[in-house]
């Protein structure tokens, strides 16, 4: 009679490796955080949208910035130089120098009005006394006018426009570039502040929120702490719990600055469009959706770290 192998259809139970066991805690640790943002709906939808409000101030200060930078960088390629040429400049001579300017790279475009064209349009655009002062003029006073559309930067050319021999002078301002230029610097460095203000709220507001799970479940982690469990192991829960709340509040600061956008995209366009402008407000790109999820779950993890670090160092003196 043969012998049976007492291990034959026997099964082995193999231990799981070190790293099958990582991931499945930190799965656990993330489902056990959703959980218990799930079971208080409220206290996380308030602590969500204080986190929410306080990203999407900052961030909404940064896209007006920017709009207002892109309006004038508009403007700027917008904006004309006018060269009055020397009285003495001919028609012929005029077109010539109509030509050679055209040829430069920083010239976008170049008009030439003679003093003819500049007359009838005094005209058309005058009323009541200067009307009859300009049907009494005699002699057209008037010189030939370059209307000159810079591209690239318009004090350079303005000042290789003065140095030509047919100049008289040219009219231009550039004070208000310099002036935009101040408030855009101005507002950016106030959205860096109130950033990091705001930034320093939302992180104490994640803080003072997991500190609360903490101190509900405090004999529970009295109970791991006697069983050995690393404070890695403890403290992962209330990271990722931290994570969800920044992630959470990044995605509805979004939807918050989204529905600005919206509420305001048609009267701004009417506006633009009364100044003969196709002006549009431009919303946060996919690129820039995706960093401020980041940095708001960052934020969420830092405060949970930071109290639940605070706590365990407590309980091991």
């Amino acid at each position: 009679m043969a012998k049976s192998n007492p291990s034959a259809g026997a099964t082995t139970a193999k231990p799981r490796p070190a790293i099958a066991a990582w991931v499945d805690h930190h799965l656990q640790s993330l489902v056990a955080s959703l959980g218990r943002m799930l079971r208080k709906p409220w206290a996380t939808l308030l602590t969500v949208g204080v986190m929410a409000v306080a990203l999407a101030l900052p961030l909404g200060l940064w896209l007006v910035l920017d709009n207002v930078a892109r309006l004038g960088g508009t403007v700027e390629q917008s904006r004309e130089v006018a060269v009055f040429l020397k009285q003495e400049i001919d028609p012929a001579r005029a077109d010539a120098l109509t030509r050679t300017l055209r040829a430069r790279p920083d010239v976008a475009s170049l008009t030439l009005r003679t003093p003819e064209e500049g007359l009838a349009g005094l005209r058309e655009s005058s009323t009541g006394v200067y009307a009859d002062a300009i049907a009494a003029v005699g002699e057209n006073p008037l010189p030939n006018v370059l209307i000159v559309r810079p591209r690239g930067d318009e004090r350079a050319l303005a000042r290789a426009l003065e140095a030509l021999p047919e100049t008289d002078f040219v009219q231009h301002d550039a004070i208000w570039r310099d002036r935009l230029d101040r408030w855009l610097g101005f507002g950016a460095r106030v959205a860096w502040v109130l950033a990091a203000l705001l930034g320093l709220g939302a992180l104490l507001v994640v803080g003072n929120t997991v500190r609360l799970d903490i101190q509900s479940r405090r004999e529970e982690i009295a109970v791991l702490q006697s069983l050995g469990a690393t404070d890695g192991f403890i403290r992962r829960p209330f990271l990722y719990l931290g994570a969800v709340y920044g992630l959470t509040a990044g995605a509805l600061s979004l939807g918050l600055l989204t529905a600005a956008e919206f509420a305001l995209r048609q009267p701004l366009r009417a506006l633009a469009e009364s100044y003969g402008s196709r002006f549009a407000l431009e919303a946060v790109d996919p690129m820039q959706a995706g960093l401020v999820l980041v940095i708001a779950s960052a934020l969420g993890w830092l405060g949970a770290g930071v109290v639940t670090g605070h706590f365990l160092r407590q309980t091991r003196d």
